[in-house]
């Protein structure tokens, strides 16, 4: 059994994060060893050459001896109740009096110098976080956005020292091994299923994403989602909710109706018209909205946060427009690899089509519900194409409901929507699962998509 020094850091998992972690250590001068689950986990070679001096174990992690180990650092890939960590997550460094297993975000915590405002949920964050940093931007404050986003958050102390407010996107893997974050905003945006192969359960998944409460000075929550509120204990002094229905006090951000138009308002007060936003469907409203109570609780500047709002146009692969050919929109959603994520598209685009959903789904599961699609596809679609290795499970559940069509790949997919759909269709590339069946990840499955129908726009003369 290899045994860890005395005072040393023992990193755990190879990955983007675990090469940030390393890159953090080694910028504070601690003495740090590392660990990966894997025989030869890719990048190996690379952290070979690039510390010499520093050991790495590959194997399983009962191969080690971590009873003298200073600090043990999980990259998010990694589950807690891995054998050979049972039981850290209840041990205290007896030197500092801080747990013995954490996480990156741990250690930014400790680093940072400015605020964080922290974003989490099952889907939208990584818009919402995208959101709140043009919004701080254009307010004019130095402002640092990664975390689960982009750059990983260790990252950022060394890219933005100057940075005024840190912006964190968070998966619920970063935030069960983080003990107090202590945000000048956390924000958890909804639940849904995802990620139940690694927590046991709703009620495990949804516990971590809570997490991101723990002495926090401010929160925005969703007010038709109970499970993104913060338990006993955790309550930060001032929290904001967001609705879809009408709002009634200041702390509530909903859509009111005035003059006939849908408005995003706080309370009483209207802030701008759905329509002026550069995203569309109800689910995107909601997010403007989540990024407005962010800003007023860090102060953003209001008209600035409006005009964010009016030219953001969205992420790629998250619900992006694609094209309009012969009348018909297209739309890649690719991210949207859970069921939340998928109920959210169809229910913000499908009230607001002239004509009717053509959904592309299908891939890996994960083993979730696919029932709660059935009734609003029952309304808006007009067919569900499936393909992907789970496509005969989203079948057994959709076709009592509605018109659905398994097809070899997502390539013969989008040739039977080309050839079904109708003028103001529109054709949604929103899976409900996981990619890795016939794809690298989900960026590659929504790059096919979009150049499948770009390559169609020029035969059909360009946009219609």
């Amino acid at each position: 059994m290899l045994r860890i020094p005395q005072g040393t850091t023992l990193v755990i998992g190879l990955g983007v994060s675990g090469q940030a972690i390393c890159r953090h250590l080694a910028r504070l001068g601690r003495s740090f060893m590392l660990a990966d689950t894997r025989d030869k986990p890719p990048g190996l070679a690379a952290m070979q050459e690039r510390y010499p001096g520093v050991e790495i174990y590959c194997g399983p992690l009962t191969g080690l001896d971590l009873q003298d180990a200073e600090e043990i650092v999980l990259s998010p890939g990694v589950d807690p109740g891995t054998p050979g960590l049972e039981g850290l997550q209840n041990t205290f460094n007896p030197r500092t009096g801080e747990p013995r297993l954490v996480g990156e975000i741990a250690l930014f915590r400790r680093a940072a110098k400015a605020p964080i405002v922290a974003i989490t949920g099952s889907n939208a964050k990584s818009t919402v976080t995208t959101l709140v940093g043009e919004m701080a931007h254009a307010s004019g404050i130095k402002a640092a956005v990664g975390g689960n986003l982009g750059t990983a958050a260790l990252d950022l102390l060394a890219d933005c020292p100057q940075a005024e407010l840190y912006i964190l996107e968070l998966s619920s893997f970063q935030l069960e091994t983080t003990p107090a974050l202590g945000a000048l905003c956390s924000v958890f945006l909804n639940l849904s299923e995802d990620h139940l192969d690694r927590h046991a359960g709703m009620n495990a998944y949804g516990a971590a994403k809570r997490r991101i409460f723990i002495d926090a000075s401010s929160a925005v929550v969703n007010g038709d989602d109970p499970a993104t509120w913060p338990e006993t204990g955790h309550i930060p002094p001032s929290i904001s909710r967001f609705t879809r229905e009408s709002p009634r006090e200041d702390c509530q951000w909903g859509l009111g109706i005035q003059d006939g138009e849908v408005m995003l308002m706080q309370g009483q007060r209207p802030w701008l018209r759905a329509c002026e936003l550069g995203l569309d469907g109800e689910h995107n409203f909601l997010n403007a909205l989540a990024a407005l109570a962010v800003g007023e609780h860090c102060g953003f500047k209001r008209d600035a946060m409006r005009q964010v709002l009016r030219d953001f146009r969205g992420l790629r692969h998250r619900s992006q427009r694609v094209a309009v050919v012969n009348g018909v929109l297209w739309i890649n959603d690719s991210k949207a690899t859970n069921v939340g994520a998928t109920l959210a598209a169809v229910q913000g685009l499908g009230p607001r089509l002239d004509g009717k959903l053509i959904l592309l789904a299908g891939g890996v599961g994960k083993g979730a519900d696919f029932s709660p699609l059935a009734e609003p596809l029952a309304v808006y679609a007009r067919e569900v194409l499936l393909f992907g290795r789970d496509a005969e499970e989203l079948e057994k559940v959709l076709c009592r409901h509605l018109q659905t069509r398994r097809l070899e790949d997502l390539t013969s997919a989008m040739q039977t929507a080309y050839e079904i759909a109708q003028p103001g269709d529109c054709v949604l590339l929103s899976p409900a699962c996981a990619s890795l069946d016939q794809f690298v990840d989900y960026q590659q499955r929504g790059d096919v998509f979009c150049q499948w129908i770009e390559s169609r726009q020029c035969t059909a003369g360009g946009p219609s």
